[in-house]
């Protein structure tokens, strides 16, 4: 049976790092999901609106999740009320970029995680932490949140 493997970290590159032990421990990097708000690519208009200024948003994926860029599928920005812009990568962007009105925590839901922890997710990412998250079988489950924390996670949860 296939869990979900969650982790928060407090700064990108420990995630990134993390992304990477978990690839050099021969697991799949397709499997893999980050997700963090993109601090410097969202701007209010007059309206207070949220807008993007950059030229496109891989150039924002790639500047946030630096040297992952290349090897997660899926990343992109995505506008999502109330959080402002996110950048993701991995199977969670793929839900994102469908589910907008369902925020990260419809996304989570979909990989297995509970309404209430997805809510609780998605503060810890509106407040600039980030959320590394890993689909695995059971077996994996424990290998996965030693390397997390092993890597710098502030919180590491099975679901």
């Amino acid at each position: 049976m296939e869990k979900t493997v969650v982790g928060i970290f407090t700064d990108r590159s420990a995630a990134e790092t993390a992304a990477l032990a978990l690839k050099n421990k021969g697991l799949r990097m397709d499997d893999i999901s980050i997700v963090a708000r993109d601090q410097e690519g969202a701007n209010e208009d007059q309206n207070g609106q949220l807008t993007n200024d950059n030229i496109s948003d891989g150039v924002t994926a790639g500047v946030v999740l630096g040297g992952l860029a290349g090897l997660l599928i899926g990343v992109g920005s995505f506008a999502i009320p109330g959080l402002g812009v996110l950048v993701a990568a991995g199977p969670l962007a793929g839900l994102l970029s469908g589910a907008v009105t369902g925020g990260i925590v419809g996304g989570l839901v979909d990989l297995g995680v509970p309404e209430e922890e997805g809510r609780r997710y998605e503060e810890e990412i509106r407040s600039g932490r980030i959320l590394l998250s890993m689909r695995a079988s059971e077996g994996k489950v424990n290998d996965i949140a030693q390397v997390l924390r092993n890597e710098g996670a502030v919180e590491v949860k099975t679901h």
